[in-house]
């Protein structure tokens, strides 16, 4: 029973990873007409966030391995949402999902599906991933710096991936933004 949260959070990363290793096999070949290479200073600040949130003493056994319950559902709850999201995104957006922020030659400004609920579903499936990690794993102040530091990379992303598609969508992506709130529901 010590082991459940490490054993949930393990299957939540693979389920949330196989959608994205999949796709990335489909879209090889898909070359990119614009990137936003700077995106990329923001994936190193999620991937240090993440990083932050497993940091934790482990000769404090019990503290870290065995979660009050409460600490239990809300990594499943957060760990939940963020498979759904994140494979649902990567399924809506198809050939056009990428490791980096980039535009193919036929690129759509998608929508539809959790699209229509905030512009970067992505983005909050990871975040939800993130909180899944913390609730698992982490002590506060490990958790609350991963937060932080997740916040900053991926408004760092956020901007790059807009500036993008602003100029490439113009107004259609304008209205867009203006409708739906970017990475937290109900949030502008």
């Amino acid at each position: 029973m010590r082991y459940v949260p490490l054993l949930v959070l393990a299957v939540f990363w693979v389920l949330w990873s196989a959608a994205f290793i999949a796709q990335r096999r489909r879209n090889r070949g898909q070359p990119a007409v614009a990137k936003a290479p700077a995106a990329r200073w923001g994936i190193i600040l999620q991937i240090l966030a993440i990083s932050v949130a497993l940091q934790h003493r482990f000769d404090h056994p019990g503290d870290w391995l065995i979660a009050p319950g409460w600490r239990l559902v809300a990594e499943i709850a957060f760990g939940v949402v963020a498979v759904v999201l994140g494979r649902s995104a990567v399924a809506v957006l198809g050939k056009q999902w990428r490791y980096d922020a980039a535009l193919i030659t036929d690129h759509q400004l998608v929508q539809s599906g959790p699209y229509a609920i905030v512009r970067h579903p992505i983005y909050t499936s990871m975040f939800a991933l993130l909180l899944a990690t913390g609730f698992a794993v982490s002590g506060w102040p490990q958790f609350a710096a991963s937060i932080i530091l997740f916040a900053a990379g991926t408004e760092l992303r956020v901007r790059e991936e807009e500036r993008l598609l602003g100029a490439h969508f113009g107004s259609e992506f304008a209205s867009y933004r203006a409708r739906v709130p970017a990475y937290i529901p109900f949030l502008r």
